[in-house]
């Protein structure tokens, strides 16, 4: 195909403008769901081209179709389909099942998402990022801080000081000042330094992985418009030029976080130095040193925290500068401060030995006490947002927005996300551990362990987990008597085929589990607060009692203490075997299609969206995705002047619309959106009220040519728009039939399967529907000027 534009550094176009034999060509953009597919599949013909991108995503099409604007006269009255296939930015080989371990970060980048709509409450909205963004913070600190445990304090300075425990591994021998005879490695501050390459070496790796996975997925330039003002009445942000292209913020918060991973390696190899430093009569400067390093990292925590406080996301304008200067000097700063603090703590010092365990009671309590308190106060500011209380700007609704009365959780959603990752973090730390731990102590009971703080909240998993299955109970016992309900339903709907129970009693089961999406709020809400009530009260036992729950429960009554050791046995068994089953989940979901699918789901949720709150979450694909579909359909509309029928299925649905967004208006009136077990308003409008709420969905319903929604009350993913008033039935078809026959006919000898979220290509409705949005882009539609919609005689157009 004849290239007709040519992109430029600024992410603009130039080039000649339409052909105009081509202007009566329609394009059908075919947009795929979580699963992944392939070009075959959703073209349905075994020859296909490449005709756009690369081996991550590409635009493909029938290889009879590839030259079809060079024979606009073949393609009148039928559209030339094209499939964008970009699976492969959310899938690939088992390696990929490591991103499980940055599951805590990519969850508190949700929580920043899913804040309600705050229009004209400009601050409270920043105070809600703000707030996420610090709660992001604390989870890196926390994961670089249970990795010095494990590796400072576990190994260097229990193991290696503890005879019996250097005696039954050997690797820890020559760290040993008994077995190695007070060798050169065996002072405490050298172990340290030698043993803080473990979570130096997380740092960096974090660090290597947000900076790779963005050149990789995310660096692309969005198509250039002009910037906007910074206004927040906007019915959704998605549409701003700069949305989609966080690399700024995203440099600035991977270098804070950095920073903040490596000065806290550096206290914990410094901190003990210092301390014995400061108690010891030693020499004079060792005693100076100590009290800088205590002000040198304070400092530095101060400008970490600094960075993170400053304002967030430009997303009014494509924002393509960084603060070069800022994310270099503060990696840099923090690695030379760490070496200075190995030089620092490698000194001789005569007389100092390690006993006990390191002092990271403290710095884990005030981590957790730090979450607890930010939780709290991001619910707080959410439940401004939602209720409208004042904030600093005008009311949220008025006749012409529709009132957001489906919100998840009554706008609470992200503080209780934010909540889970807290715990989810907790759970990885505390669980990796609680594992060292035992398996350098065994059974010999000669190590102090972990710190008082993580066996508390081990010991709280067990109660935790009991309330997870009171949960799951009740939403059994739901759908049981959904179930019920849905039979009746079935009968009636299928009325005048033979009964078949079996066969009624499937369908209903279906649709009853299919339901259980829409509980999930219930769910969420319940067990984050019983997370924060249980994990409130581990740190309250652990700063009363200063002892682990066992050895706090001796004196009291026999069950007590029995109960007590149990639950501390049991919780540190499931805090390992979870973290376990979390790496082992993710790499099945990587190999496994129908895991894949199961897993998908809530991992394509989290990953769509851009890296706002913390820079070491797995990579958002729409960073890539959304830009390509924008270009497309602006080059397709600049070229041809042509019709475009934009197909999304499940999360392509998401796609489509997200990429409508970004649309100039005038290429926005030539598009048909056509979406099928789409989660627009079943996922995204409820958990994401801020960016899919009822105003945005309405404003793209307004702004596109026409749009047409199917869905089956079988699908579990996708739902009905439910936009308000007139607007709902122009969009929203009836529930499609699933299975299409109930029973055995002449023209369906065998059962009809039932499809769920899949093969809605397969309903007679799908072609209806499409064939429908067709025939109203048939009509007569100016073509765009050929020196742009806005750019005057400069040549240039923008989408």
């Amino acid at each position: 195909m004849e290239r007709a534009r040519e992109q430029t550094s600024a992410g603009e176009l130039t080039g000649p403008a339409q052909r105009p034999e081509a202007a009566e060509t329609a394009l059908e953009l075919l947009v795929h769901g979580v699963g992944g597919t392939t070009p075959e599949e959703m073209l349905d013909d075994p020859r296909t081209v490449r005709i756009s991108g690369d081996d991550v995503a590409a635009v493909h099409r029938r290889r009879e179709d590839a030259d079809a604007e060079r024979r606009p006269d073949d393609y009148r009255g039928r559209p030339v389909p094209e499939a964008y296939v970009w699976c492969n930015l959310t899938s690939g080989n088992g390696t990929r099942a490591l991103w499980l371990l940055l599951l805590p970060f990519m969850v508190v980048n949700l929580a920043h998402w899913m804040r309600p709509a705050g229009r004209g409450r400009r601050r409270t909205v920043r105070l809600y990022g703000l707030l996420v963004r610090l709660t992001g913070l604390t989870l890196t600190v926390l994961l670089v801080a249970a990795a010095c445990e494990v590796a400072l304090d576990l190994a260097a300075w229990q193991c290696a000081g503890t005879r019996a425990c250097a005696e039954e591994h050997s690797w820890p021998a020559f760290l040993s000042p008994e077995l190695s005879h007070d060798g050169w490695w065996s002072r405490p501050g050298r172990r340290l330094a030698l043993a803080c390459v473990v979570p130096t070496a997380l740092t960096c790796l974090l660090w290597y992985l947000s900076h790779r996975t963005w050149s990789a997925y995310e660096s692309q330039l969005p198509v250039s418009r002009a910037a906007e003002p910074e206004e927040e009445t906007d019915p959704t942000a998605l549409g701003r030029p700069g949305f989609w292209y966080g690399r700024r913020l995203v440099a600035r918060l991977r270098a804070a976080h950095t920073a903040a991973g490596l000065l806290t390696v550096t206290a914990a190899v410094g901190g003990p130095a210092a301390s014995f430093d400061s108690e010891a009569a030693g020499p004079v400067l060792l005693g100076f040193l100590g009290r800088s390093l205590y002000t040198v990292l304070a400092a530095g925590a101060v400008v970490v925290l600094w960075v993170v406080c400053r304002r967030g996301r430009s997303e009014h304008r494509l924002d393509r500068e960084l603060d070069a200067r800022l994310v270099r000097a503060l990696p840099v700063g923090a690695t030379l401060l760490l070496v200075l603090t190995l030089l620092y703590a490698g000194w001789s010092r005569p007389g100092w030995r390690s006993t006990g365990r390191l002092p990271g009671d403290a710095a884990f309590g005030g981590i957790a006490l730090g979450q607890g308190l930010l939780v709290v106060a991001l619910g707080v500011v959410a439940s401004v947002l939602y209720r409208g209380l004042p904030g600093g700007g005008a009311a949220v609704r008025t006749e012409d927005t529709p009132a957001d009365t489906r919100t998840a959780m009554r706008g609470l959603a992200g503080p209780a996300v934010a909540m889970l990752a807290c715990a989810l973090g907790g759970v990885m730390s505390g669980g990796v551990a609680q594992r060292v731990a035992d398996w350098l102590d065994g059974t010999q009971g000669s190590l102090p362990g972990p710190p008082v703080l993580l066996t508390w909240q081990a010991s709280v998993i067990p109660l935790t987990l009991l309330v997870l299955l009171g949960l799951c109970g009740r939403l059994a016992l739901r759908t049981w008597r959904l179930r019920a309900r849905e039979t009746r339903a079935v009968e009636r709907d299928y009325r005048g085929e033979p009964k078949d129970r079996a066969r009624t009693r499937r369908i209903a089961g279906t649709r009853a589990m299919a339901a259980l999406t829409d509980r999930a709020p219930l769910a969420v809400g319940t067990f984050s607060f019983v997370t924060l009530l249980l994990g409130s009260g581990a740190l309250v036992g652990a700063l009363t009692t200063g002892d682990t729950p066992a050895r706090a429960a001796r004196g009291s009554y026999a069950f007590v203490h029995g109960a007590a050791e149990t639950a501390q046995s049991l919780g540190s068994w499931l805090i390992g075997l979870g973290f376990i089953l979390l790496v082992a989940s993710g790499r099945r979901a990587y190999k496994d299609p129908a895991a894949r699918r199961t897993i998908g789901i809530l991992w394509d949720v989290g990953t769509f969206w851009p890296r706002a709150a913390h820079p070491f979450a797995p990579p958002c694909y729409a960073e890539r995705a959304v830009p390509d579909l924008t270009w497309r359909m602006v080059t397709w509309t600049r070229t041809t002047g042509g019709r475009i029928v934009l197909s999304g299925h499940s999360q392509g649905s998401v796609l489509a619309a997200a990429a409508a967004w970004q649309l100039r208006p005038s290429v926005r009136r030539r598009v048909a959106l056509l979406t099928y077990g789409s989660p627009l308003e079943r996922l995204y409008g409820r958990w994401f009220p801020a960016h899919f709420g009822p105003a945005a969905l309405v404003s793209l319903h307004r702004e596109v040519d026409c749009w047409r929604n199917l869905y089956r009350l079988t699908d579990p993913i996708g739902g009905p728009v439910r936009l308000p008033g007139d607007c709902g039935p122009q969009v929203d078809r009836a529930p499609l039939e699933d299975p299409l026959v109930y029973g055995r006919t002449l023209e369906n000898p065998l059962p009809a399967p039932i499809l769920g979220h899949s093969e809605y290509q397969a309903d007679p409705a799908f072609a209806e529907e499409r064939e429908r949005l067709l025939a109203r882009l048939r009509h007569d539609v100016p073509g765009p000027r050929p020196d742009g919609d806005a750019q005057g005689s400069s040549g240039r157009s923008s989408a």
